[in-house]
């Protein structure tokens, strides 16, 4: 690790999920870029309290489909000095059963989670190779693990994600630099209703499946929903320097779904 505390994106960080990581990453020391995409007023805000409590942090906007965008997006934060840790967060539902589901659904979803992993991730990768220290970790799915009816599109997404973690891995394992996926499965969307939930069977998006709680009780062997903040901790041990054994690894939380 160089010796001034590493620097994160998360993507997506205006989310459910990823408004917790970026508050773990903050406890633990980054500077931490919270992305989005359309809600720009969120990311500011969570970038807001995240300073107020005497952490770092700095609202980015742009599409990660667009890779111009993003590119341009990408140099301005990079002329700062490299980041070390990156989460790919960002991901979209539009969820139908295949027969159903239009060219658009499918692309769409693709779009985000696979091409928007390239247009960030490759690069900010030199400048991490450099520093001979970084951390990527890839938000996936347990979709992408077993299957779930009406996520084809999503699961073929994710499951593309888990694949690219693992090849990846490989590539930069020897310069210091791991790459994990995290897979969630029913996580708490932070709604009032006690046992409401949403999954991706991954995590709180717009668009994604809600299940009650009596839904959760028959689908997840430890009968509740997980937190966002389970999921954003064990995202910060990956990102520290304590997990530098673990690499090309996906690891599902999902209180044993899978």
């Amino acid at each position: 690790m160089s010796g001034t505390s590493p620097r994160a994106l998360v993507t997506g960080g205006s989310g459910g999920i990823g408004t917790a990581i970026c508050r773990r990453l903050a406890a633990a020391g980054l500077f931490v870029y919270v992305h989005a995409n359309r809600s720009m007023p969120a990311a500011q805000s969570i970038a807001a309290q995240i300073t107020a409590s005497g952490g770092r942090a700095s609202a980015v906007q742009f599409d990660v489909t667009d890779a111009a965008a993003t590119g341009t997006a990408l140099e301005q934060m990079l002329a700062e000095g490299p980041i070390q840790v990156l989460v790919n967060n960002a991901g979209i539902h539009e969820d139908a059963v295949f027969p159903g589901m239009s060219p658009g659904q499918w692309q769409r979803v693709i779009d985000v989670s696979v091409n928007g992993f390239y247009n960030v991730t490759q690069p900010l990768m030199l400048p991490m190779i450099r520093t001979r220290w970084g951390r990527i970790i890839n938000i996936s799915s347990v979709s992408a693990l077993m299957g779930n009816r009406g996520q084809v599109n999503y699961a073929a997404a994710k499951g593309a994600l888990n694949a690219a973690t693992k090849a990846l891995s490989l590539e930069v394992a020897s310069r210091g630099i791991t790459v994990n996926a995290v897979a969630p499965g029913i996580i708490a969307a932070g709604m009032a209703a006690a046992g409401t939930a949403a999954a991706g069977t991954g995590a709180a998006r717009p668009g994604a499946p809600t299940f009650d709680a009596a839904a959760i009780n028959d689908i997840v062997p430890m009968k509740r929903a997980g937190s966002p903040e389970e999921v954003a901790s064990l995202v910060a041990f990956l990102a520290s320097a304590d997990a530098g054994y673990i690499t090309g690894q996906i690891i599902s939380i999902s209180g044993g779904m899978i």
